[in-house]
């Protein structure tokens, strides 16, 4: 048995770039930023981040076009594929990408007030569900929960 999955939860590091094979399949490429923080040797806290080339093939491809920007907090499933070319001057390159099969938009989107939120393709909230954004005044501290804990998005 073998297993290839990949979870990553980060910002669009560029707006989504499609094109659309000879065939005329709709690929889309763009690239997401994952932040990682943790305490070093010294004890004071660091942060890494891990950048992740991610392809959307078809449907979800021409959606992800349609629907993204530079800066969205964005979910992303799918598996790692590795390939390999050879550059104009003959070395042999590699890149890693994540193909994507699930993309789900995490930011929450503004709108006006009584009028409901249209879903992005793939969200797993139903259509017309409501969620208040969490005010800082809300959620003061860590140990201060939101008033509110069902209009989390997740």
């Amino acid at each position: 048995m073998s297993l290839n999955k990949v979870m990553i939860i980060g910002n669009l590091g560029r707006d989504p770039e499609m094109r659309y094979t000879p065939g005329g399949q709709a690929v889309t490429q763009f690239t997401v930023a994952v932040n990682r923080n943790y305490k070093g040797q010294d004890g004071a806290w660091q942060e890494e981040t891990e950048w992740f080339r991610v392809v959307a093939w078809a449907q979800l491809a021409e959606r992800s076009a349609e629907h993204l920007r530079k800066g969205m907090k964005v979910y992303i499933e799918g598996r790692l594929q590795t390939r390999q070319w050879e550059d104009q001057q003959g070395q042999k390159r590699y890149t890693t990408e994540l193909i994507a099969n699930q993309v789900t938009n995490l930011d929450r989107r503004p709108r006006e007030e009584g009028a409901e939120a249209a879903p992005f393709p793939g969200d797993s909230r139903p259509t017309g569900a409501t969620i208040s954004p969490i005010r800082r005044s809300e959620a003061a501290g860590p140990d201060d929960a939101p008033s509110d804990i069902d209009d989390l998005p997740f």
